[in-house]
């Protein structure tokens, strides 16, 4: 699946200039499914600032160490199902709970993959996500349409790199565009 169908899963949703949508302003989504039943993704460049991944252990009672649990941000995923949490990550690490996307990326809902994670037999690289980007059957492509989002191949700096406030500008500077020349408005001939 993929771009090649006319389906975007694999595939990273940038926000442009003119989004209105206050939560979606400036995000950068990874899409992990979309197909005519509708589409699902996870913002991978916002943090939450009130949540930190071993806290998110303690309150689940799992026993974290001083290991790689330390370095997971947790990510405001989007705004569907907030208290749910998803992990998205490398496919080296795939359960039967796994969605995978592709080759390179798997999308986990279940409380295996934090504890996997917190004693370091979990993926490479992960994300931790708090709710969902969500759109119904042709929701996202009225979207795209409307001239709120464009899409660039995923790569790990865009969905795991460390410096999340460089990420949609990385993404955008991958579409070979200059976002002075972007403008909010369809055009009509």
């Amino acid at each position: 699946m993929g771009p090649d169908n006319g389906y975007l899963e694999g595939q990273m949703l940038i926000a442009m200039p003119g989004m209105e949508d206050p939560r979606f302003q400036r995000t950068l989504i990874y899409m992990c499914a979309h197909s005519g039943q509708g589409a699902m993704g996870l913002v991978v460049n916002k943090v939450m600032d009130n949540v930190t991944f071993p806290d998110l252990l303690e309150q689940l009672g799992i026993q974290g160490g001083s290991g790689p649990e330390k370095d997971v941000r947790v990510f405001f995923g989007g705004p569907v199902e907030q208290s749910r949490g998803f992990v998205l990550h490398t496919s080296d690490y795939v359960q039967d709970a796994s969605l995978i996307v592709n080759e390179d990326y798997s999308l986990t809902a279940s409380i295996d993959v934090l504890k996997a994670i917190a004693d370091g037999t979990g993926p490479d690289k992960c994300l931790m996500a708090l709710g969902y980007a969500g759109w119904a059957p042709g929701q996202l492509e009225a979207e795209i349409q409307a001239n709120g989002w464009l899409h660039v191949p995923a790569d790990k700096d865009l969905v795991f790199g460390p410096d999340h406030e460089a990420k949609w500008p990385a993404a955008v500077a991958k579409l070979g565009i200059d976002l002075s020349l972007l403008s909010g408005e369809a055009g009509h001939a």
